[in-house]
């Protein structure tokens, strides 16, 4: 296929929007563990009567169903909200439809959210605002039966063929057990660039401030697990498919590079998904034929296919920072916050967007972590751990994040909302030199029971 052809095609896909796009709406999607609290694993036939009951309460109409018949999504036409099970029926996901502004999305994700924890309850359950499911041993790490989850989660097991010089960490399942909470901002052409820059920049920070996902009793050190759960996949066997941006774009040409270094390695032909070895998405279209496998009547088989140029919709990285095909960047490196703060995700992201500049400028003149000799990948890969550095100084290193939610908090007052009420929590972690991982491991240290604090992030 020529290759130019397919240049534009990508053009078309991801830069061609935000030269459209003029609009400042934010989404948000906030995924839950759900939990059994009698330490037994979740019944996913509670599960299914809850999402009827919920249906039925708010109206939302079926969206999809699983292989079983079992209802695994639906939505509001309405709002755009819609109600679904991300990888598993163990990891319940809210995903709010875009709005002008935080509060009308924060009241209508309480109600839905009261509504399920009071349904939850009537059979000893609940959700709760942890990255990590922290009763996922007592579960059925199983994805939902369907062609998608089925295909991601062969994916992801299929490490062990693999012989290269990397590191695969031994939890291919972490999709059934690891929770997130991920916003969507409208970005223009003007700012795209300085967009990804500053915000790849901002990821040791958020790291700071928002680590909330620590395997208890097993790597207690590493405060934000999900990064090295991505990152050590199948999905970070090409590396620019995930994690930062350690490089800068000159301009748009240069980032369309990027994409283009970027794989591929699932499609659907029909109703099958087929899934392969991931192969640069320009190769892929150079190649005559992809060896790949679907799944059929409890066996995976092999099949040869054809690359076609709509393939490009199957294209999707896990980037801390993800241009989409909307125009919008998806700022993804977020673990699920304690639900009481959890506005504060979406607050940081869109208040330092609205002073963009002055972000930029402020990271460009850092010497309190920048020009230390660190990439912002290395030194993210450093502060999601539970010591800082010993060129640090953690005195400045908390000056420099107050600095940051105060830009935050000015871009949120500018917009005249009052959202700018929704950092207090950022403040309060700033000011005691703690996140909601750290706090979690002082608990324990302190004598809590796991269970106490699953009811206390709730």
């Amino acid at each position: 296929m020529d290759q130019k052809f397919v240049r534009e095609r990508l053009y078309e896909k991801y830069i061609l929007p935000t030269k459209k796009n003029k609009d400042n709406y934010v989404g948000i999607e906030i995924e839950m563990p759900i939990i059994n609290l009698e330490k037994k694993a979740v019944d996913f036939s509670v599960v299914h009567k809850i999402t009827d009951s919920f249906m039925e309460r708010f109206q939302f109409q079926v969206a999809g169903r699983d292989e079983e018949g079992n209802i695994y999504s639906i939505s509001d036409e309405v709002h755009g909200d819609i109600l679904s099970y991300d990888c598993s029926y163990n990891n319940l996901e809210l995903s709010l439809g875009k709005e002008k502004e935080l509060i009308t999305i924060h009241h209508r994700f309480l109600s839905y959210y009261d509504f399920l924890q009071k349904e939850f309850g009537k059979y000893h359950y609940t959700l709760t605002g942890m990255g990590i499911n922290p009763y996922r041993i007592y579960n059925h790490n199983v994805p939902i039966p369907n062609g998608r989850y089925r295909m991601l989660f062969h994916h992801l097991h299929s490490y062990k063929k693999y012989d290269l010089p990397v590191f695969f960490h031994h939890y291919p399942e972490f999709g059934t057990f690891s929770s997130a909470s991920q916003v969507q901002l409208d970005v223009n052409h003007e700012e795209l660039l300085t967009t990804i820059h500053a915000f790849n920049k901002i990821e040791p920070i958020k790291a700071i401030l928002f680590s909330n996902s620590v395997l208890l009793d097993e790597q207690e050190d590493l405060l934000c697990c999900r990064d090295m759960f991505w990152e050590n996949s199948t999905h970070g066997i090409n590396p620019h498919n995930i994690g930062m941006f350690d490089c800068t774009f000159e301009s748009e040409e240069d980032l369309l590079s990027y994409i283009e270094s970027t794989s591929i390695y699932c499609v659907e032909r029909g109703d099958k998904y087929i899934n392969f070895s991931p192969v640069n998405i320009m190769e892929y279209f150079n190649r005559p034929y992809i060896e790949g496998e679907y799944y059929e009547d409890g066996a995976y088989k092999s099949i040869r296919i054809n690359p076609q140029i709509d393939d490009l919709q199957y294209l999707r990285t896990f980037k801390f920072e993800d241009l989409t095909f909307r125009g919008t960047i998806e700022f993804r490196s977020v673990c699920c916050q304690p639900i009481k703060d959890c506005m504060t995700v979406a607050a940081f992201h869109l208040g330092l967007k609205n002073r963009l500049q002055k972000l930029d400028e402020l990271l460009k003149q850092d010497h309190v972590i920048y020009h230390r000799g660190y990439t912002a990948g290395e030194l993210r890969k450093m502060f999601v751990r539970s010591q800082l550095p010993a060129f640090v100084d953690v005195e400045k290193l908390y000056e420099l994040i107050k600095n940051i939610l105060e830009l935050a908090k000015e871009g949120l007052a500018s917009r005249g909302y009052g959202e700018e009420s929704m950092l207090k929590p950022l403040f309060e972690r700033t000011e005691n030199k703690t996140n909601p991982a750290k706090r979690m491991l002082d608990l324990r240290k302190q004598g809590a029971d796991i269970q106490d604090i699953i009811l206390e992030y709730r």
